[in-house]
């Protein structure tokens, strides 16, 4: 092994990787060497350094955020922020990026989460199908064609390139469609050490729904979209299939409010929901995720009987263009989450774990927004723009999400 190799692995106490060595075939370490070139061992020392301190949240630092509710504008104030909304997007100047990088695993399906079917009232229909019938709609009412941008994950890139091909983008102008791949982070043992997986090579996943800012950079998207005169993003994930993510109403407020960036939130159900909400932190914009909200908090209730906190984030978010150039040379928070992983062990063998083994590091699209002193909120209600497919069963799942939809879809029909 090249010895700029055994320095860095020295370095950065990795040095048990030498001990696979009599594992690998002359083209299996030359892959393996070539991976760890480009690994940055800083920043994952640090991150995994980060794990060792705990998030502190004082309640009295914690603060209401202003929001507007949807259902509470008048029909004029309505068609007045729409109609400022649809004058950019119908200028070529708004597009949407789908966040689908992860597997249909948890719903028990083999493949890309978007390539999963769903019965609906329109007959089956795939994940990124209604994705796309839902831009067509939206392209023909404001005479354009908004460039659609998916963001995948090396585990599934090909695959979802390859479906979208066969179905020829469900009739889309593929002109229009970019794909490209998040971050990934190798992950770590409880002592620090990475792992190596059945490809002997060291194990990485994906980097979180915050890696987006640094991959729209590293992949020319961004600059693409300086080139095109983008000025406003939609962000959602694929498995909402009710995300409303051209909405020329929340645009238009954006720019009545003068703010860089937006989000859409629900009402949530009950204090004990389990949802992140909106809230400000020091006098910044933040998400703050249940398990960190303080009970007294959560349960606090304004003087019309309504939650304090109640706004629930499920995920839909629109930044302006020079918040994405910002941000792309900015380093968010890693999360760590600790998880069980296969591993390859110095014998050869690879084993499976039965208990939680590994950290998993991910950093979240919305710890960027505490950069900011506001942001707008507009409140929308669930069963119009809320139905995400995350879990084969119960909350959630393909049967809660298809009620949700056919019922939309029957009442624009009335």
């Amino acid at each position: 092994m090249e010895r700029q190799v055994i320095e860095i692995l020295e370095k950065y106490g990795q040095e048990h990787i030498l001990n696979y060595l009599k594992l690998l075939s002359p083209q299996e370490e030359k892959n393996l060497q070539e991976q760890i070139l480009k690994i940055d061992f800083e920043n994952l020392k640090n991150i995994y350094e980060g794990t060792k301190n705990k998030a502190n949240i004082e309640e009295k630092r914690i603060e209401h955020i202003h929001y507007t509710d949807k259902e509470k504008l008048t029909e004029a104030e309505k068609n007045n922020l729409e109609e400022i909304g649809k004058q950019i997007i119908s200028s070529g100047h708004y597009a949407v990026i789908t966040m689908a990088g992860g597997q249909g695993t948890r719903l028990g399906h083999s493949g890309p989460k978007g390539t999963y079917i769903l019965n609906t009232v329109n007959g089956p229909k795939y994940l990124f199908e209604i994705i796309v019938d839902t831009l067509k709609v939206a392209c023909q009412k404001c005479e354009v064609t908004i460039p659609w941008y998916i963001m995948t994950s090396r585990e599934n890139h090909e695959e979802t390139l390859n479906f979208l091909e066969k179905h020829n983008y469900f009739e889309y102008d593929k002109n229009k469609v970019k794909l490209f791949m998040q971050g990934e982070l190798p992950l770590v043992d409880i002592k620090g050490k990475v792992i190596l997986d059945n490809e002997k090579k060291i194990k990485e996943a994906a980097d979180g729904n915050g890696g987006i800012y640094e991959a729209i950079s590293k992949n020319g998207i961004l600059n693409e979209m300086k080139q095109n005169q983008i000025d406003w993003v939609f962000i959602s994930n694929i498995d909402n299939i009710l995300s409303n993510f051209v909405d020329p109403l929340l645009l238009g407020l954006t720019i009545k409010e003068n703010q860089k960036i937006a989000a859409k939130s629900v009402a949530k159900a009950n204090a004990q929901e389990k949802i992140g909400v909106f809230c400000k932190v020091n006098g910044k914009a933040k998400i703050i995720e249940y398990i960190d909200l303080p009970q007294e908090l959560a349960n606090k209730k304004n003087e019309q009987g309504e939650l304090l906190f109640g706004e629930g984030n499920f995920g839909n978010y629109l930044l302006n263009r020079s918040v994405l150039d910002d941000l792309a040379k900015t380093k968010l928070p890693y999360h760590a989450a600790f998880k069980k992983s296969d591993y390859l062990a110095e014998n050869g063998e690879y084993k499976n774990s039965e208990e939680p083994n590994v950290y998993k590091f991910e950093a979240f699209i919305f710890d960027a927004f505490e950069r900011y002193d506001n942001i707008t909120i507009l409140r929308v209600k669930r069963e119009d723009e809320f139905a995400p497919v995350k879990n084969k069963e119960g909350v959630d799942s393909p049967q809660t999400a298809i009620e949700l939809y056919n019922a939309k879809v029957v009442k624009s029909r009335l």
